[in-house]
């Protein structure tokens, strides 16, 4: 009771009308009950202050402070004493106690299950001329599509047996349950080498358009990136092979977004190398946010000087992997203290620098 503030008169006999004869356990945990409901309605709320300075300062007050008659007020009195419990002041739903329902003649109903029953891929819009034909061959009033949709749905004319339901939320498209994924909810911080993000960048320069994978490992911060002109999950195995042959360390997990090019053949590639594939959530880029930063770096430092070698794919992978290697042996890094990747590997790894610098394409 110490959470209700009715008012500083006129509460303790309200109280005392309404909960004088509480009997049993039954009785206390419907005033429990009761009182919650009061306490998250805020109208309710304000009706028991309305009446409270009604029994204060009286009816003409009221109506100037509140413009409340009393006429409204015995309304709510009644309501309490009839209900027992304060909550019987929050406003009763305004839904009309007999519903309009939606009218259809029964031939038309007929006709539609005979159509889906023959047709049962046949959808409401066209089905849409055929009940308009047949309404006014028996001159009756014909039905709009979207009631088509509600006949269809309420009565359950599908037939489709085990292939996929359309119009029919409940179905679950026949059945199947969608796979679930393993997310990550917050950017990762691997104690350990091996732990990489993977993304794409889409470019379109002088009517050519391609797109850059990139990958970087989240720890050291070893990049690799390889171009190509569509976007799917064979590139991405392709892509993921490449870097497997330069990686100087073996690659434990993956982290992607929800892209279709990290489904498919590149799930099952990393199935097949027991890899663990985890995915970001929807409109979270911050938990990318080491390959973000490197496709910036990328389009930056390289892309946006050497865009013209588009016209011959030869030279600007060379060029592409004079960067890389650039960027993974020389290249100094402030999340790494001002060192190289690999400079940082073979101070906490014991790698060369020659042997990746010699193997990166």
């Amino acid at each position: 009771m110490s959470g209700v503030k009715f008012g500083n008169t006129g509460v303790p006999s309200h109280l005392h009308f309404i909960y004088g004869k509480i009997k049993g356990s039954k009785g206390v945990m419907s005033v429990i009950s009761s009182l919650r409901k009061f306490e998250s309605n805020s109208i309710a709320k304000e009706r028991m202050r309305i009446i409270s300075f009604y029994d204060t300062y009286g009816g003409k007050a009221t109506k100037e402070a509140f413009g409340v008659s009393r006429q409204v007020i015995s309304v709510w009195r009644k309501r309490m004493a009839k209900g027992n419990h304060l909550s019987a002041l929050i406003p009763a739903s305004t839904r009309p106690k007999q519903a309009r329902s939606m009218m259809v003649h029964p031939e038309l109903v007929s006709f539609i299950r005979s159509q889906r029953e023959q047709y049962p891929k046949r959808s409401k819009e066209k089905l849409k001329p055929f009940v308009d034909q047949e309404a006014k061959r028996l001159g009756i009033r014909t039905i709009a599509t979207p009631t088509i949709g509600k006949v269809i749905k309420r009565n359950t004319f599908f037939f489709a047996g085990r292939s996929k339901v359309y119009h029919n939320p409940a179905s679950k498209w026949s059945g199947k349950k969608r796979k679930k994924y393993i997310r990550v909810k917050r950017a990762p911080n691997p104690d350990l080498f091996g732990y990489l993000e993977m993304d794409t960048i889409c470019k379109i320069s002088n009517g050519i358009k391609f797109y850059l994978y990139t990958a970087v490992d989240v720890r050291m911060k070893f990049s690799f990136a390889y171009p190509y002109t569509r976007l799917n999950s064979l590139n991405t195995v392709d892509f993921f092979k490449k870097l497997q042959l330069v990686f100087p360390v073996p690659i434990r997990e993956i982290q992607t977004d929800n892209g279709l090019e990290f489904l498919g053949d590149f799930e099952d590639y990393l199935a097949k190398y027991k890899i663990k594939h985890n995915f970001t959530y929807p409109r979270c880029p911050r938990i990318n946010g080491v390959i973000e930063r490197f496709n910036r770096t990328i389009q930056e430092d390289f892309l946006e000087f050497n865009l013209q070698y588009l016209f011959t794919p030869k030279d600007f992978c060379i060029k592409l992997a004079d960067w890389l290697v650039y960027y993974n042996c020389y290249r100094v890094h402030q999340a790494l203290g001002l060192v190289s990747p690999m400079d940082y590997l073979v101070a906490n790894g014991g790698m060369s620098k020659k042997s990746v610098s010699s193997a990166i394409f």
